[in-house]
């Protein structure tokens, strides 16, 4: 333990005798863990600072729009009004099978590659 870590140890304890730490809010609540492993631990960094910042990916937000769009369309009386939102439904639904490709498109030159790869080891 280096001295920094001993000062801080030392210094917590001096809080928690003179009793900084009973009235802290959620305290006695359960802590929320997440599980981050299936993020590259060079990315969590920035995922965490992402979520706390209330962004969400492209897509999920895309998806999120049309959702409530459908919703508005579902209550609108008025057919003019019926007829924009359901051009703007049809463009964030084209921008989001546009994203959903592109990604795909990655991924099955990935599966490709790794189909490949597995035969030539199981041969």
């Amino acid at each position: 333990m280096d001295i920094m870590e001993k000062i801080a140890e030392q210094k917590i304890r001096e809080a928690m005798e003179k009793g900084e730490f009973d009235h802290l809010a959620l305290m006695g609540q359960p802590v929320e863990i997440e599980d981050l492993s299936h993020i590259p631990e060079d990315l969590r960094m920035g995922y965490h600072v992402l979520k706390n910042a209330h962004v969400i990916p492209e897509e999920m937000e895309l998806r999120k729009e049309i959702a409530s769009l459908n919703e508005l369309i579902d209550y609108c009386t008025d057919d003019g009004e019926k007829q924009s939102l359901t051009r703007q439904v049809r463009q964030k639904i084209l921008r989001f099978d546009l994203l959903m490709e592109k990604r795909h498109r990655g991924n099955a030159a990935r599966n490709q590659y790794r189909t490949g790869i597995l035969g030539k080891l199981v041969k």
